[in-house]
């Protein structure tokens, strides 16, 4: 099994085109597995429920969770299609990051971060996991957040159950620091 290829394939299933194996997610996101793993098939990506379990957990990004039963599956954030996930308000760190690279930089500084095709902006707890996210697209550049301030300010966040943490948009107004 290519772990790092079924990782990508679900991605595009569970967080953008679950009919892309002709399935649909409930309102807050969940697959069936079963409906799931025969779709996957059909396309030519057949995988064991065994090697399903594998990649939920040993993804270093934790970007899937299972229900307790293991008979549903989901992106755990990410989405471009509206699902609910159910996240509850947050009150954010004093700072949160955001990596990105040069050419996003005008567009940030006049709109602030948007969620682009996504739900949510994702920002980090860590400037260094900023700066991997930022590395994907050229070399980083990492954006600061008074999400405290946003917070009181009445931006709601929510964290991800991987840990990422969420808002709808970040004005440009509460970037505090440009590296």
């Amino acid at each position: 099994m290519q772990t790092v290829r079924t990782s990508k394939f679900l991605s595009l299933i569970l967080r953008h085109k679950p009919e892309a194996v002709g399935i649909a997610l409930s309102a807050d996101g969940w697959a069936d597995v079963g409906k799931l793993l025969a779709g996957m098939a059909r396309q030519g990506h057949s995988l064991r429920f065994q090697d399903l379990v594998e990649v939920v957990e040993t993804n270093d990004k934790r970007r899937y969770a299972f229900n307790e039963d293991r008979t549903k599956i989901r992106a755990v954030q990410g989405h471009s299609r509206p699902v609910e996930l159910g996240y509850e308000t947050v009150l954010p760190p004093e700072r949160l990051f955001h990596g990105t690279v040069e050419r996003f930089i005008a567009s940030i500084r006049a709109e602030g971060l948007v969620p682009g095709r996504r739900q949510h902006v994702h920002l980090s707890r860590s400037r260094a996991i900023a700066e991997q996210v930022g590395q994907r697209r050229g070399r980083p550049v990492i954006l600061t957040i008074d999400s405290r301030a946003m917070a009181e300010g009445g931006h709601p966040f929510y964290r991800a159950d991987n840990g990422v943490w969420l808002t709808r948009h970040v004005p440009a107004a509460f970037i505090v620091e440009w590296q």
